[in-house]
């Protein structure tokens, strides 16, 4: 066979309870999730920032950052509701690569899945209990998430898995917001086509149980751009896009019409600096039209301790191994900006 077990995985049951959510932090996260709900229905006009490394890579700077990152948000909560990055999946073109803290607790050590699972749910922990906020993590793998689906607020799928029926079922299983990115093709109904796959009930296999799902009213679109067939970036949150975004929306029966722009990937072809240029253009674009300002809820940013990035053992504390980032400073200064323009 091609395939060997390496060693049976404790089950989200056991890890759980080892590591349990205290009736205060279910206290905190019930808030937060009403928070972020009530942005994407419109119940409130308050608007979302999703902001943190491309890849979680070490406890204490992330944490260093999110703690950094919670001054800010309560100094701007009257304006803005701020969602930690915490990305503790790194998926990977080729499977190549720094495969993020499930696989690699220690980016320098060989994989270990079961340190892996419990470094990631203590890290979510702990962001609850010194930063008091609760994080986004994207969707990887659907049946992993069933190890933090009573801490995290927010959870995206990514470009590569926005087609998976696997990825679309479980998404209307949950009860927070989901966000589906637009495919790498960029295609606008392949990605509404799953928001209306995640919104409906469904029935189906997961971890081994015959599940049925209620739908989940608060899925979404992600818009972070895509490639044509020469690999080209075709960047999708221009003002046009999002006018075409809004009246194909408009053609569904979609709850909750909601758009956040990722302003990194293929909307910035990596350019991280970039992102600072495509969150003003954003904000223009919604001070321009009631449509827009209705349609777009939020942003996505990558940031980090220190700006760019390094190869794994690059050894400079806070800066991504992966894809490069902004740094606190120009952050800090982005959101403040944000604040006073939303």
């Amino acid at each position: 066979m091609g395939m060997k077990i390496n060693r049976t995985l404790p089950g989200p049951d056991e890890i759980k309870a080892k590591y349990p959510l205290t009736p205060d932090l279910k206290k905190l996260k019930d808030k937060r999730d009403r928070e972020i709900k009530d942005v994407i229905s419109g119940r409130s006009d308050k608007f979302l920032v999703i902001t943190g490394p491309c890849s979680a890579d070490r406890e204490d700077c992330v944490l260093e950052y999110i703690e950094k990152l919670a001054v800010l948000a309560d100094k701007l909560k009257d304006r803005l509701v701020v969602v930690p990055r915490v990305y503790t999946n790194k998926p990977r073109t080729t499977g190549e690569g720094y495969k993020g803290m499930l696989h690699q607790p220690r980016p320098d050590d060989a994989p270990d899945l079961e340190a892996g699972i419990i470094a990631i749910r203590k890290l979510h922990l702990a962001v609850m209990e010194k930063c008091g906020l609760t994080s986004a993590d994207e969707m990887l793998y659907p049946e992993n998430r069933s190890y933090l689906d009573d801490v995290l607020s927010y959870e995206a799928v990514g470009a590569r898995s926005v087609e998976d029926q696997q990825h679309r079922l479980t998404a209307s299983g949950m009860d927070i917001p989901v966000g589906m990115k637009n495919p790498t093709s960029g295609d606008f109904t392949v990605m509404l086509n799953s928001v209306y796959a995640a919104q409906r009930p469904h029935n189906f296999i997961y971890r081994g149980c015959d599940v049925t799902t209620d739908g989940n009213e608060y899925a979404h679109v992600i818009l972070r751009g895509g490639v044509d067939k020469y690999g080209a970036n075709i960047p999708n949150y221009h003002f046009e896009d999002l006018i075409r975004l809004s009246d194909m929306y408009e053609k569904t029966d979609l709850k909750n019409k909601a758009a956040i722009i990722d302003t990194n990937h293929s909307n910035s072809g990596k350019k991280y600096r970039e992102q600072i240029r495509i969150v003003g253009e954003v904000l223009h674009s919604r001070s321009c039209s009631s449509e827009l300002k209705r349609l777009v809820k939020g942003v996505m940013i990558e940031s980090y301790l220190e700006e760019g990035s390094q190869p794994v053992g690059g050894g400079i504390p806070g800066k991504s191994i992966t894809d490069p980032c902004l740094g606190w400073k120009d952050t800090e200064k982005l959101l403040y900006t944000i604040a006073e323009k939303c």
